[in-house]
């Protein structure tokens, strides 16, 4: 449902809403409330433009008559027997002004009049779309009353009887029924167009009283296409009855759409004309003379006839104003084509045979616009001069005007114009600045924060670690594979390039030894020893040959078999050395005797942690010695007698005991 405030506040014109505040005025002076009816409130739901004004008061509406004069308001006419105005207001705004009543038909056509309050009185309307009412009185403005639920049928363009019987108790409802058609492109739903068909072969039209017929005569000259609808209604033979001298033929075509071409026109540049009366004159253009004055005195406003009469009298009146000597300066030219009557300003244009004429209007309609393009907006917007500021249009408006007297022609004279109205800068927005060191504090405790969050996914990935440090603690086994040969050289390189390799985490999985393989380079760790053993003597002895150095990560799967074949282009051969017995000889030696190697210890990555120097100038010697460290982090509690079988040799029972353990 539509805002009827907003709707009355700016769907109607200027003219129209002072019109019926000056009504209101009068209303509530005289202790009585009034209501809009009728074609406004259907226009104004509907979206059609408002034309004529219809008020309904509760009381008799013809003693308002003299303090309606008073309020600027003239009386065009007047029926008695309905206690009906019919005023006009400054700005050609028309009125009527009602009683409200219900009626009761003896006869067809012969209403008998029966005063009411307005739900009654919209009950005996002519079609639902009309018989809708808005308050216009204080409390309760802009209340919407739609007892017949008028606004469904404007929403589906639909004319619905309010009476089952209206064609036939009102005849000059098949005539207004017509004329919304061809306005509004409307059509009359199923049972309202049988009930208009069976009443025109009854020809009930024969029974349209003398008020009626003079209301709709004058009415033709209101519409907006009064052309349109004088053709329809004589298509459907009721001008036989309204007036049967008044036919299309009678009205001049032509001219008529020049009218309504120069009336846009006008609107463009603000001049807002009321066409009815030129409209009027050029619909009854071809009609003798005598039959023109019989129609005039039949038209039920008397006031509009005078205003018909006087449109040439009006357009003399503007052209002598506007041809003047001195003549005026543009903007004077512009301002009193915007303030003189619309109505004579329409005629004048339409009917000007003077050149002067002509050119003046040549200028008002093509030439002095183009100055809008010019209107220096930018510098306006730079100035803080925008639409949001009051009284922007009246400043559009001068600047407008000056343009076209020929001023303004720089930007320093349109700035020293505009500097008048420029409101003053905004004050600067205060912002708190907080230092660096805040700055700082806050961005570590967004990082401690993430850092915090992210710190549940290290814990649960750490619990393999963990897991791995109770194995040692249990002393379970644990070996590592040495790699083959080369590998080792190749990562020999890299140590010497100075490059490191991470160090793999020590977990649960990774306490879980492969089956070891063959090898002559393999390590073992004694079952539960904390102390390390004394190296055997071959393990000397081959710290002087030339070896491959160790897998930096111990293996997932079991390594080959290690290559004793060494290459010459990385190693180096071993200085000579003194004659060493073969290691089945060896005897075990303390563990103090591994303290001593540890220089080598620092040059080598450990298992646990990575080295922090780099190896010594002799790979050849590199491989042993980290050998014999590794054996330091995980001896075995019961070395092998070095007598029975060699230390190659032993990784067997170990890998089996492992196995077993595990």
């Amino acid at each position: 449902m539509p805002d009827y405030i907003y709707l009355l506040e700016n769907r109607l014109s200027t003219n129209q809403k002072h019109a019926l505040l000056r009504l209101r005025d009068v209303a509530r002076d005289a202790g009585i409330i009034l209501f809009l009816t009728g074609d406004a409130v259907r226009d104004l739901t509907s979206g059609h433009a408002v034309r004529d004004l219809e008020v309904a008061v509760h009381g008799n509406a013809l003693k308002l008559k003299k303090a309606i004069e008073k309020a600027g308001g003239k009386t065009w006419g007047e029926d008695e027997p309905s206690r009906t105005l019919y005023l006009c207001f400054p700005g050609s705004v028309r009125i009527d002004l009602v009683s409200t009543h219900r009626t009761e038909y003896p006869k067809p056509g012969k209403p008998v009049y029966h005063w009411t309050s307005i739900q009654e009185d919209l009950r005996r309307r002519d079609f639902t779309a009309n018989a809708m009412a808005i308050s216009l009185n204080e409390g309760s403005f802009g209340l919407l009353m739609d007892p017949l639920n008028g606004a469904a049928d404007i929403e589906s363009r639909t004319l619905r009887l309010v009476s089952n019987y209206g064609f036939l108790e009102e005849p000059a409802l098949m005539i207004r029924a017509t004329r919304y058609r061809t306005r509004l492109a409307w059509e009359l739903d199923p049972r309202t167009q049988s009930r208009y068909e069976s009443a025109k072969e009854e020809n009930v039209i024969e029974h349209l009283s003398a008020h009626a017929r003079s209301y709709e005569l004058e009415q033709i000259g209101h519409e907006d296409e009064g052309l349109k609808v004088l053709g329809a209604l004589e298509a459907e033979g009721w001008m036989k009855v309204l007036f049967p001298a008044w036919t299309i033929a009678k009205a001049d075509e032509a001219k008529l759409k020049a009218l309504h071409d120069l009336a846009a026109d006008l609107q463009i540049q603000g001049v807002h004309p009321e066409m009815s009366a030129a409209q009027m004159q050029l619909l009854t253009a071809k009609l003798p003379s005598k039959d023109l004055s019989a129609l005039k005195k039949l038209l039920v406003r008397p006031g509009f006839v005078e205003e018909w009469n006087s449109l040439d009298s009006l357009a003399t009146g503007f052209s002598k104003a506007l041809i003047t000597k001195p003549p005026l300066a543009p903007s004077g030219t512009f301002k009193l084509f915007t303030s003189y009557d619309p109505k004579a300003v329409l005629w004048l244009g339409f009917t000007a045979t003077s050149a002067a004429v002509k050119d003046r209007y040549e200028q008002f309609l093509k030439v002095w616009p183009e100055a809008r393009q010019r209107i220096p907006y930018a510098l306006m917007q730079e100035m803080r001069i925008t639409p949001d500021l009051a009284g922007y249009k009246e400043i559009i408006e001068k600047i407008f005007l000056e343009l076209i007297d020929g001023r303004l022609t720089t930007p320093e004279e349109a700035r020293a114009f505009l500097e008048p109205f420029s409101p003053p800068a905004p004050p600067p927005q205060i912002t708190i600045k907080r230092s660096r060191a805040r700055r700082a504090e806050a961005k570590l405790k967004e990082r401690s924060f993430e850092d915090e969050e992210e710190g549940g996914a290290e814990e649960e990935a750490d619990l393999d670690d963990i897991g791995g440090d109770e194995e040692e603690d249990l002393g379970l086994p644990k070996m590592e594979l040495e790699g083959d040969l080369e590998e080792g050289e190749e990562e020999e390189d890299g140590e010497e390039d100075g490059e490191e390799e991470p160090t793999p985490k020590r977990g649960k999985k990774a306490a879980e030894a492969p089956k070891p393989a063959k090898s002559a380079a393999v390590s073992l760790t004694a079952k539960g020893a904390k102390e390390p053993a004394k190296p055997a003597a071959g393990v000397k002895a081959a710290a002087k040959a030339p070896s491959a150095k160790p897998a930096a990560a111990p293996a997932a799967k079991p390594a080959p078999a290690v290559k004793t074949v060494p290459k010459a282009s990385t190693a180096k051969p071993a200085p000579p050395a003194k004659p060493v017995a073969p290691a089945t000889h060896a005897k075990p030696q303390p563990a103090a005797a591994v303290k001593k190697v540890a220089p080598a210890k620092q040059q080598v990555k450990p298992a646990a942690k990575p080295a922090t120097k780099k190896a010594p100038a002799k790979p050849a010697a590199k491989a042993p010695v980290k050998a014999t460290v590794k054996a330091k982090a995980k001896p075995a509690t019961k070395p092998a007698p070095a007598k029975k079988k060699p230390a190659p040799k032993a990784a067997k029972p170990a890998a089996k005991k492992v196995s077993k353990k595990r």
